[in-house]
């Protein structure tokens, strides 16, 4: 057998084989979360989201929208130095990020087992 022919029956192949996979992977919902900040992160979205007083408070000025609170919680770095410390039954972290005008703020946030808080919201 001479070598296109060899190719083709490898392309062929090949893609059936594709085929099956994508038929396979798309219909679940997986996730490659395989880095510390991107669990957090993930787990911090994927929970009932609410906004203690104080952050009801800064929502309301100009500087920053919950628009900017869903991008760092998409984007941000948690800081893990400050994070993951036992408070009020749940554990604080603290995520880093911008707003869209540019604005560094940082969010504390308090997570449970069943819901996360947004406590404060800071401008650097």
């Amino acid at each position: 057998m001479k070598f296109y022919q060899r190719f083709a029956y490898y392309l062929v192949g090949f893609v059936i084989g594709m085929f099956f996979v994508a038929m396979v992977w798309s219909g679940k919902d997986t996730r490659c979360n395989y880095f510390p900040n991107a669990r957090v992160l993930n787990d911090l979205r994927n929970k009932p989201f609410h906004y203690d007083t104080e952050a009801s408070r800064k929502l309301s000025e100009d500087w920053v929208d919950s628009i900017d609170v869903k991008n760092t919680l998409q984007y941000g770095d948690v800081d893990f130095d400050k994070s993951n410390i036992p408070d009020e039954g749940g554990k604080r972290y603290i995520v880093e990020g911008k707003t869209t005008k540019d604005v560094e703020i940082t969010l504390e946030i308090i997570n449970y087992e069943s819901k996360a808080v947004l406590k404060n919201i800071i401008r650097k």
